[in-house]
């Protein structure tokens, strides 16, 4: 960046943080703004601070507070299986595939909001029962106070089986709801 460019947007800033408005500044103001990285934690919105905290519970392997962060009439739903509807039935389940997770980094690529949605693009690796593993996701998070009120997943299922080392699908009891 130039310096003149550099004075422009600090004197750009300047103004908008005393509330004038200097003519011609429209342009500028949206070069400092597309110029500007944010410095806005996502940790300040508490729906992604939520969904952070249940990333971090998945990567430490944490499956009590993975089922914990749910609602109590909370729902899981890998879209191409039926829903796992209950925070009983959702531990239940989350502690079945854990028990065969040797290791898990859930690596997020981008995460925002969109409305009241939390939105994660990830790519999940892993290590179940010896196979190394790694599957792309796409995560939708309803989330309600401290708590994931609906959890959707969107991934490739065979994708992830065959990841797994898994020949054909597999069920724990929960699944059934």
């Amino acid at each position: 960046m130039t310096k003149f460019r550099t004075a422009a947007l600090a004197l750009v800033a300047l103004s908008a943080a005393m509330g004038l408005a200097l003519p011609g500044t429209a342009m500028a103001n949206d070069a400092m703004a597309a110029a500007t990285p944010k410095q806005e934690s996502k940790m300040t919105d508490p729906k992604i601070a939520v969904v952070e905290k249940m990333i971090d519970a998945w990567n430490r392997r944490d499956w009590k507070l993975v089922g914990d962060l749910f609602a109590e009439d909370g729902v899981l739903h890998s879209m191409m299986i039926e829903p796992v509807k209950g925070r009983p039935a959702i531990a239940e389940r989350i502690n079945a595939l854990g028990s065969g997770i040797e290791s898990i980094t859930l690596h997020i690529h981008n995460i925002g909001r969109i409305g009241d949605v939390v939105v994660i693009e990830r790519t999940d690796e892993f290590v179940y029962k010896g196979h190394h593993g790694k599957v792309p996701v796409v995560g939708i998070l309803e989330v309600e106070g401290d708590h994931v009120k609906v959890w959707r997943e969107y991934y490739d299922r065979a994708e992830l089986l065959r990841e797994m080392g898994i020949a054909e699908e597999f069920h724990t009891p929960a699944a059934a709801h």
